[in-house]
């Protein structure tokens, strides 16, 4: 191999060499992508917390209110148990007739009263069920996207890390490169100062 052949291919060497490392990173480029596929990522798990949240409503709101029916239909059939049982002891007691109707209201008013209280604290009940359910659900969901928003931020941060240590590598080589191929130049040509 000649002197002058020699020189061309080892500057060809370093040149190639040069070129390649001043080429942005594969992954600087896919910024784009990863950014879209953590909000989508993220969208679906929005979606998916209130689709069960509303759907945990719905399911509390006819429990509710299949209780509700169930409360009023005892209470009505209790009613109609004591009107009966009032009937009959109306035409059975004559002389103890007023007597007996003002017990028998008392204890039916008493009877409804207490139907009353119990279906509101049942009511009640319910509804602070639900409401804990939701909140507990939006606390979830809450700190799901807190999580996903610090782990997008942490992927985010190492890429441009990564990206700017690549910079200053292909940087640092380039001018070694720059600075080997005019030592080598200069030994070759005889000027080494």
């Amino acid at each position: 191999m000649t002197f002058a052949t020699f020189r061309i291919a080892l500057t060809t060497m370093l040149g190639a060499a040069a070129f390649t490392l001043s080429l942005p990173a594969a992954h600087a480029e896919e910024q784009g992508p990863v950014n879209r596929a953590w909000n989508n990522t993220r969208q679906a798990t929005d979606t998916a917390w209130d689709k069960t949240k509303n759907g945990s409503e719905k399911a509390w709101d006819k429990t509710k209110e299949g209780t509700n029916n169930a409360w009023d239909k005892t209470k009505n059939g209790s009613e109609k148990a004591w009107d009966k049982t009032k009937e009959g002891t109306n035409n059975t007691w004559d002389k103890t007739k007023n007597g007996s109707e003002k017990a028998w209201d008392k204890t039916k008013e008493g009877t409804n009263n207490a139907w009353d209280k119990t279906k509101n604290g049942s009511e009640k009940a319910w509804d602070k069920t639900k409401e804990g359910t939701n909140n507990a659900w939006d606390k979830t969901k809450n700190g799901s996207e807190k999580a996903w928003d610090k782990t997008k931020e942490g992927t985010s941060d190492a890429a441009r890390s990564t990206k700017n240590w690549g910079k200053r590598t292909g940087k640092t080589i380039g001018n070694w490169g720059d600075k080997a191929g005019k030592d080598i130049s200069n030994t070759f040509s005889g000027d080494s100062k």
